[in-house]
């Protein structure tokens, strides 16, 4: 059996040099570099070019910006952020520029190594609780307004009435209620003060 070759891109050395112990334990698998920047990781891509590339999220030149020059440099290599970033914004901007997977620091050697052999395999692997920050995320972000509504709720966070929201529109006024009773079940509102700063917030 071909071993797995992994990489290591972490600046904290005592963290790394567990980690590198930990896998090369593990049968079919080998450590075949380390580093502590970002430049070393796109390096370590580029000269050894490893199966699965572990890159942490906090290190020198940023862990996120390098992943597309590794991407590109090595096609073939899997980048697994392992990292203490438990941030929903931080694993989607990873996956975004290409990682293949996202797993958070503390996690036992057997979780990772299975990690590792996920990605190797095709599949993208992200830890349990980010999955479910994902999913409670994209729960709690509002509806989307319709352009007319958010024409309204815009007029609102003016200060206009109804009244004048429907002379600005050319509308009746109680289609702009019905247009207020849309904005507020979206944004998840009880009022119309409340309406226009959530609106602000997520505009």
């Amino acid at each position: 059996m071909t071993a797995i070759k992994i990489a290591i891109a972490d600046d904290h050395p005592l963290f790394r040099e567990g980690v590198s112990r930990s896998l090369s334990e593990i049968k079919d698998f080998a450590v075949v570099g380390e580093g502590a920047s970002a430049d070393d990781a796109a390096a370590l891509a580029a000269s050894h070019v490893p199966d699965v590339l572990l890159l942490d999220v906090s290190m020198p030149g940023g862990g996120i910006d390098v992943i597309s020059e590794i991407v590109v440099r090595s096609p073939q290599t899997k980048v697994l952020m392992l990292t203490a970033s438990e941030e929903v914004d931080t694993l989607i901007a990873a996956l975004r520029r290409g990682a293949a997977g996202y797993v958070v620091k503390g996690i036992g050697s057997r979780g990772l190594a299975e990690a590792i052999r996920t990605v190797v395999g095709g599949s993208r692997h992200i830890s349990p609780t980010m999955r479910a920050k994902v999913e409670q995320s994209l729960l709690d972000r509002p509806a989307s307004l319709t352009s007319r509504e958010t024409e309204v709720i815009a007029l609102v966070a003016e200060g206009l009435s109804n009244k004048h929201i429907a002379r600005r529109l050319d509308l009746q006024e109680k289609t702009i209620k019905h247009h207020m009773t849309e904005i507020l079940s979206k944004l998840g509102a009880t009022n119309r003060t409340e309406a226009a700063i959530r609106w602000r917030q997520c505009a």
